[in-house]
């Protein structure tokens, strides 16, 4: 693969010393009870970026009984929007001051390029503002549709305690879609992170104490599914579930979460398709399949993952998507060109490869790529842009 456009050298430093990611309890940053923590390695770089708590139901009890406590004695859910809302543009106020310090441990810990963390990190302070406005503007409804002498009067209410499961392919993205919503309208909460992106969560906790949150009203626990994912979704103290994430984690969730009638929202796995008709601008439409699965180093829940081509503009089609492909930039997550890193895990890259070499045993053609990339000097972690054709609806590849 010669003639890819592999960049190795960094236009941002690495830390001198990985960051501490510590649990969020009640207003108070803290370690796990017993001690425990976990290493998280850069995919991109192979060195030790952040060293997080890791914990456990002593962290998680901790953290929903502080919620309950902060939601039930009115100390956030009491206030009016207008305050509330005055909270939320300080934190926004504050991710842009720190804009760069969240990007730099994204793309260190998610090997997805610094230009694509800085702009989710900053353009989550954008979700903050939106969701301040809506605190100020949330309003119940009256009628009297029920007869001249009855009024109806519906009320918005705040629902409880919500935890908050994200994942690690955009963290602090998808962190910002969920938290400052579930704020603005009165809730408590209680955050984990992915265990292999924990560290700009665990510095939101920072800024929400900077801007004047109330201790208690959002709690972040560091750790795996399983204890505190799984602790999360069944308390009987917590209302609401929302997880983002893979679609069998999200039948669990959703079967525990039956138990106790809590209110769910799940954004699960999908395979999204592209249809291309003859009649289609074919540059455009290239453009747009090559951005789409190549962005954010491929890991998106809509990437451009399967395309569907009309027979009559398909060996054109596939040439252009091969010829855009060599184009694309990979490399080094902290050079600024960079468009393509590191996949996230050795697991994950491993999984890929399988996939691909699996379709080709089927009977897909590999038009592009088809296996690992070594970025020299910088590490192992990479995966070759690839184009398969003549998949069928059957393989893997196309299905899962």
């Amino acid at each position: 693969m010669t003639d890819l456009h592999i960049l190795t050298e960094h236009t941002e430093a690495l830390p001198a010393a990985p960051y501490h990611a510590r649990h969020f309890i009640n207003g108070v940053a803290c370690d796990s009870a017993d001690g425990r923590t976990s290493d998280r390695l850069s995919p991109s770089h192979g060195v030790l970026v952040s060293r997080a708590a890791l914990g456990s139901d002593v962290e998680t009890n901790a953290a929903i009984n502080a919620a309950r406590t902060a939601f039930d004695d009115g100390r956030w859910s009491l206030l009016s929007g207008k305050d509330r809302a005055a909270v939320l543009c300080k934190v926004a106020d504050l991710i842009e001051e720190n804009t760069d310090r969240l990007a730099l441990m994204e793309s260190l810990e998610s090997g997805k390029p610094i230009t694509q963390s800085r702009g989710e990190c900053g353009g989550a302070a954008d979700l903050w503002r939106y969701a301040a406005a809506l605190a100020r503007t949330s309003h119940g409804d009256s009628h009297n549709a029920l007869g001249n002498d009855m009024l109806a009067v519906v009320l918005k209410e705040p629902i409880g305690v919500v935890s908050i499961i994200t994942p690690w392919n955009f963290p602090f993205w998808i962190l910002g879609q969920k938290l400052p919503f579930a704020l603005a309208a009165g809730c408590t909460c209680v955050v984990k992170p992915s265990e292999m992106t924990p560290s700009t969560t665990a510095m939101l906790g920072d800024l929400l104490a900077q801007a004047g949150l109330p201790a208690g009203v959002c709690n972040i626990v560091l750790g795996h599914g399983t204890p505190v994912g799984s602790l999360m979704t069944t308390h009987a103290d917590v209302d609401m579930v929302t997880f983002t994430g893979s679609t069998a984690v999200g039948k669990q969730i959703t079967k525990s979460a039956a138990d106790t009638l809590k209110k769910v929202a799940l954004e699960l796995g999908g395979k999204n398709p592209q249809v291309i008709f003859p009649d289609a601008d074919l540059e455009n439409a290239a453009d747009a399949v090559a951005f789409g699965v190549y962005f954010n180093v491929g890991q998106c829940c809509n990437s451009s993952s399967r395309i569907l081509v009309h027979e009559d503009i398909a060996d054109a089609f596939v040439a252009r998507v091969v010829a855009l492909s060599r184009q694309v930039r990979f490399g080094n997550p902290l050079h600024a060109d960079t468009q393509v890193g590191a996949i996230v895990t050795p697991d994950h890259a491993a999984k890929i490869d399988a996939y691909v070499r699996v379709a080709v045993a089927e009977g897909a053609e590999l038009c592009l790529g088809g296996g690992p990339l070594t970025v020299p000097g910088i590490g192992v972690q990479f995966y070759q842009p690839t184009v398969l054709r003549n998949v069928t609806p059957d393989m893997a590849i196309a299905r899962e």
